[in-house]
């Protein structure tokens, strides 16, 4: 059931695309962390700036599945649309729970070696997204 406040998008503005910003994520101590095998989620809540003239999302997400974990590209890209398309569906569950004034940074990291289920995966990102929005 999404709200107003989170369309059913992922676009540009939502997704990391700043080296510096993926550093702050991995390298700060106000970093929090939480897993779901076969998915972890690293989450970092910032002020946002003032008078930053582009729009900006509540959250920003960032999808890492290692080369040493899955071997092939398919695979690797498979995994990445998946937990796309589950983020997609459930971000309204942490949209409504980011502060005003802030946003917050999101990293999934996938653990496992072996393929899953695409409702499986869901399950666990929906899991990750209420466990959050219930420590913002």
């Amino acid at each position: 059931m999404p709200t107003a406040l989170a369309p059913q998008t992922l676009k540009k503005e939502e997704r990391i695309c700043s080296k510096k910003l993926i550093e702050t994520l991995f390298d700060s101590n106000e970093r929090r962390s939480l897993a779901a095998f076969p998915l972890r989620a690293v989450w970092l809540l910032q002020k946002q700036k003032e008078g930053k003239k582009t729009p900006f999302a509540p959250v920003e997400i960032l999808i890492s599945v290692s080369k040493r974990r899955l071997r092939h590209a398919v695979d690797r890209n498979r995994t990445k649309r998946q937990v796309r398309e589950a983020y997609r569906k459930h971000k309204h569950i942490l949209w409504k729970c980011v502060p005003e004034g802030h946003k917050a940074v999101l990293g999934f990291l996938w653990l496992d070696g072996r393929l899953h289920d695409s409702c499986e995966v869901e399950n666990r990102v929906v899991n990750l997204l209420r466990r959050i929005s219930e420590k913002l």
